[in-house]
């Protein structure tokens, strides 16, 4: 554990510092934040680029570490060095003054972090946890996520899986965003548990997203109340879903309380007509590489608003220059073209740190870069510059070209499956603005209040809504076409539209609060309505009323088994099901789990079929064998569940390895 915090800590530090080069105004806890996005792309980076040639060794970690520690060399300057420790020293006073002297607002910003802290720890620490009788999660909607996720981690870490090949369905590219997994495989290699090694990287990245949800709303809004809101909204979102818990307690004959200790389902999230989900319980504790792709995305989109906002300031001080004093108007003249230098000079930088970051995306989450790419493009026609957009499009295709041709070289996936017309999203057969009002809740009737509320002023001022109409788009396009296999995972892009809104939504609620009175009573009942239902869920989960084992203890120990009499790369023949003990091991599976290969847009082919032949024993068994060049065969539960076996036909082959029903045999190749 000490050596993994180590390397995070590493890698935050170093991309903390790196945020010098281009954001120089920001507080510490900001700068740490995206420091913590910036360092783990870059230990991730770094990461592959190191283990693709050496391996995943020892000397592999020690080269990383070394590397990802660099740009603390940016320290040895004496203006960075001084910036440093600006900011710093500010820190501390803030935090001494905040112990002498308390004040309301001060000490109701610390609980308010205390708190979301807390509640991330706790969430992020059910996401996968031991017991007695074995490993679990406590998230639902992370039961099928959560074997993929270590099959990818232990794939890199004891599978020896470099160049990637998807370890899901062997022989095959891996074009899955993979980085968020590696970087779980260094952690492992440096000797950290599986659920150890996932719950720092989930923890620091989850924290990282919300303070640059907090930041990215206070540039937006320069209101404190809403920057504060914000990440309640993403975090605790719902809709309309609490009339089903009221439903819950009506029929309830066990009393509130009880009720709350042992909620009998979830409330934004279920089979048929409630589909949007809460963000921390559907999205970030399962959607690994969205919880990574999320915060580097606002990284982004607040770079890219602090230069907007700079060059319409600009603007606005060359038209109010006006003086009729020649003399007066030269020197202003001379004075504001060494400002615009100066401020061009860091609107550049600013473009580039947002383009490098938009240019790790296709490792990170595809379809975040895909949305960053196409609001880029938005954003440069409704707000032109040809220097810094150039600057921002030239740099991120940079690294990303080389990335996604490296990714889709002799790639399997079918691309077709990603795009077709599908009208509503997910909504079926139901009403689309009904399906959506039930969903969302009041969300999207305060998002139209707010673009059109007006107290003298609107309250939405020109330049924000010209700078969130293109996140409109993440709405408007994935309820018209569909952007993946499965047309739920349109979500991936319609929680940019989200993440869009909600400063938006925070805003108006800010402005009705401060407003006494009666607009406080309607911002909390607002605010209530919006985060009871995904607050529900969350307390459910968090809670400890619902535990779901994805593997026991004797499917651990034959997994140790595996990974103990296995050579790294061994191919190990087993039932088709999303949590077999071979996700534990890292060795490659001939089909994992169908769900998870058809929602990448790959083709299993012939395989399910051949596997009930191999395991049936038939005349076409050893041929098949030998073709898919299987090394080892699993029998346990699943496998004669599912399939016929033909243990007179498995006899043949020798059992390396046994663990309560699992049998793990070795297949001799001619």
């Amino acid at each position: 554990m000490v050596a993994i915090v180590g390397l995070s800590l590493i890698a935050v530090l170093s991309g903390t510092q790196l945020t010098y080069l281009y954001d120089r105004d920001s507080p510490l806890l900001v700068r740490l934040c995206a420091g913590a996005c910036t360092g783990y792309a870059l230990l991730g980076t770094v990461g592959l680029a190191a283990a693709s040639i050496l391996g995943f060794e020892p000397r592999t970690i020690l080269l990383t570490a070394a590397v990802v520690a660099s740009p603390l060399s940016i320290l040895l300057r004496a203006q960075f060095r001084e910036q440093a420790l600006a900011n710093v020293c500010e820190a501390g006073r803030a935090l001494r003054q905040a112990i002498a002297a308390p004040v309301l607002s001060i000490v109701s910003y610390i609980v308010y972090c205390c708190t979301a802290a807390l509640l991330l720890l706790v969430a992020f620490h059910r996401a996968v946890f031991e017991r007695v009788d074995g490993l679990y999660t406590g998230f639902v909607n992370n039961l099928g996520d959560l074997p993929f996720h270590l099959q990818v981690i232990t794939s890199f870490a004891h599978g020896h899986n470099l160049p990637p090949q998807d370890p899901t369905l062997a022989g095959v590219r891996f074009t899955y965003p993979f980085l968020v997994d590696l970087v779980g495989a260094l952690f492992v290699r440096c000797g950290a548990s599986l659920r150890a090694a996932m719950f720092v990287e989930n923890y620091v990245l989850a924290l990282a997203l919300v303070g640059l949800l907090h930041r990215w709303t206070w540039e937006l809004t320069k209101d404190r109340i809403a920057s504060l809101v914000a990440p309640g909204l993403l975090l605790l979102n719902g809709g309309f879903g609490w009339l089903l818990f009221l439903e819950d307690a009506w029929r309830s004959d066990r009393g509130l309380g009880v009720l709350l200790i042992n909620l009998p389902r979830d409330y934004t999230l279920q089979e048929q007509f409630w589909r949007w989900g809460n963000t921390l319980t559907t999205l970030l504790v399962p959607q690994r590489a969205l919880l990574f792709g999320l915060p580097v995305a606002i990284c982004v989109f607040t770079q890219w608003w602090l230069v907007l906002k700079h060059q319409g300031e600009a603007q606005d001080t060359r038209r109010a220059s006006t003086s009729q004093d020649p003399e007066l108007a030269a020197r202003e003249s001379k004075t504001a073209a060494a400002g615009d230098e100066d401020a061009q000079a860091g609107n550049l930088r600013r473009m580039a740190a947002a383009g490098i970051l938009a240019g790790m995306l296709p490792l990170i989450h595809g379809h975040t870069f895909l949305v960053v790419m196409t609001l880029g493009g938005c954003l440069a026609l409704l707000f032109p510059n040809w220097r810094n957009w150039s600057v921002f499009f030239l740099t991120s295709l940079a690294i990303a070209v080389p990335e996604l041709l490296w990714m889709f070289h002799g790639t399997a996936t079918d691309t077709g499956n990603f795009l077709g017309l599908h009208f509503g999203w997910d909504s079926g057969d139901h009403n689309v603005l009904w399906f959506w009002l039930l969903n969302t809740g009041l969300f999207i009737p305060l998002l139209v209040l707010s673009t059109v509320w007006r107290n003298g002023d609107y309250l939405v001022k020109t330049g924000l809504l010209r700078f969130y109409l293109p996140f409109s788009l993440c709405w408007i396009v994935p309820n018209l076409i569909k952007l993946a296999p499965w047309v739920w995972d349109n979500i991936k892009v319609l929680i940019y539209w989200y993440v869009g809104s909600i400063p938006l939504v925070a805003l108006l609620l800010s402005r009705w609060w401060r407003g006494r009175g009666w607009g406080r009573a309607v911002a909390g009942a607002a605010l209530l309505a919006l985060t009871l239902a995904g607050a529900l869920d969350v307390w459910r989960a968090i809670s400890g009323a619902t535990a779901y084992r994805e593997f026991d203890r004797s499917e651990m120990k034959f997994a140790a088994q595996i990974l103990e009499r296995t050579a790294p790369q061994a191919l190990v023949l087993h039932a088709p099901t999303f949590n077999t003990p071979v996700y534990l091991t890292g060795r490659r599976s001939l089909l994992g789990y169908p769900g998870w290969i058809w929602s990448r847009g790959l083709d299993a082919g012939q395989r399910e079929a051949d596997i009930k032949q191999m395991y049936a024993g038939g005349r076409d068994a050893t041929s098949l064998i030998e073709r898919y060049h299987v090394d080892y065969l699993v029998v346990g539960p699943t496998e004669r569940a599912s399939m016929a076996i033909n243990d007179a036909f498995l006899v043949r082959y020798p059992v390396v390895g046994q663990s309560g029903e699992y049998r793990l045999y070795k297949i001799s190749q001619p």
